[in-house]
C-alpha cells in the first residue's frame, strides 16, 4: 500500500461512541481519530471519562453505542477481536499491576509465551532488550517489591513493550509517584514518542505534552471539548471550560 494511502487509515478510530454506567453517562458520542505514530495527550478534570475512554480502546470497558475500530478490526465482544486488539495496543496504569511473586524479567516475558507463543529464549531476549531501552536491565532478577514506584513503572512500560505493540495507551502513568520519580517515566515516554510510537496518554503533566504531543484533547463530562496541536492549544484556549482548566492547572505547577 502506498504510504499516502495508509497515512489516512487511522491506527485508532472511535465514531460515536457512548457509554453508561448504570445512569451514569460516562462518554457522550466521542469522536476521535488516532494516525499511526501521532501522540496525543488527553487531559481533563476528574470524572470527565478520560481514563474511561483509553479503557475502552482495549476492551478494559465495554462501549454501549458506536465504535471503535483498531487497525482495521472492529472491536466487538467477541474474545478473538478482544485478543487481536489487545496484542495491538499496549496499556500502562497509575497503579503498576506487575504481579508481585514474579521477577520483573518473568513479569515481562509471560504475555509474549502465552499469548504470542514465544519461545522462553526469544521472550527473555525480548524483555533484555525492552529493560534496557527504559534502564532498569539492572533489575531483571528483582521483585516489583524491591523496585522504587519509578522503577516499578518503568518496568511496567517494558513488559508492555515486550508485546510489540502498535500504540501504547498511558493512564495517568506518573500520578501514584513519588514527585522525584515522576522525571524518569516522562523521559521513558518521551523516547518512546521520539521513536515513533503511537501514543494516547491521560495526563496532568502539561511540560510533557508541550514536548511530546502532536495533538491536545481536552475533556470535560464525558465529552470532547476542544483539541489542538499543543501550541495552540495552551496559548488560545478556544473554550471557557478548557481556560478554566488550564488556569487551575498551571497555577498548580
Amino acid at each position: 500500500m502506498p504510504q499516502s494511502v495508509s497515512q489516512h487509515v487511522p491506527l485508532i478510530a472511535l465514531e460515536g461512541v457512548g457509554k453508561w454506567y448504570g445512569a451514569y453517562h460516562a462518554l457522550r458520542s466521542v469522536n476521535l481519530t488516532v494516525a499511526k505514530g501521532e501522540k496525543i495527550v488527553l487531559c481533563g478534570p476528574s470524572g470527565s471519562g478520560k481514563s474511561t475512554l483509553i479503557r475502552c480502546i482495549n476492551h478494559l470497558e465495554e462501549i454501549q453505542e458506536g465504535k471503535i475500530t483498531v487497525e482495521g478490526t472492529v472491536l466487538n465482544h467477541s474474545a478473538s477481536t478482544v485478543d487481536a486488539v489487545r496484542r495491538e495496543v499496549g496499556m500502562v496504569f497509575q497503579s503498576f499491576n506487575l504481579f508481585p511473586h514474579m521477577t520483573i524479567l518473568e513479569n515481562c516475558i509471560l504475555a509474549p509465551m502465552r499469548v504470542k507463543k514465544m519461545a522462553k529464549a526469544e521472550a527473555e531476549a525480548t524483555a533484555r532488550k525492552y529493560l534496557e531501552r527504559v534502564r532498569i536491565l539492572d533489575q531483571a532478577d528483582k521483585y516489583p517489591a524491591q523496585l522504587s514506584g519509578g522503577q516499578q513503572q518503568r518496568a511496567a512500560i517494558a513488559r508492555a513493550l515486550c508485546m510489540e505493540p502498535k500504540a501504547m495507551l498511558f493512564d495517568e502513568p506518573t500520578s501514584a509517584l513519588d514527585p522525584e520519580m515522576v522525571k524518569e517515566v516522562l523521559d521513558t515516554m518521551i523516547g518512546l514518542a521520539r521513536d515513533g510510537m503511537t501514543m494516547i496518554c491521560v495526563t496532568h503533566e502539561m511540560g510533557f505534552a508541550r514536548q511530546v504531543a502532536d495533538r491536545v484533547v481536552f475533556m470535560a463530562s464525558g465529552e470532547i471539548i476542544e483539541e489542538g496541536p499543543p501550541e495552540e492549544f495552551f496559548r488560545n484556549p478556544q473554550h471557557q471550560r478548557t481556560r478554566a482548566f488550564l488556569g487551575e492547572i498551571l497555577a498548580h505547577h
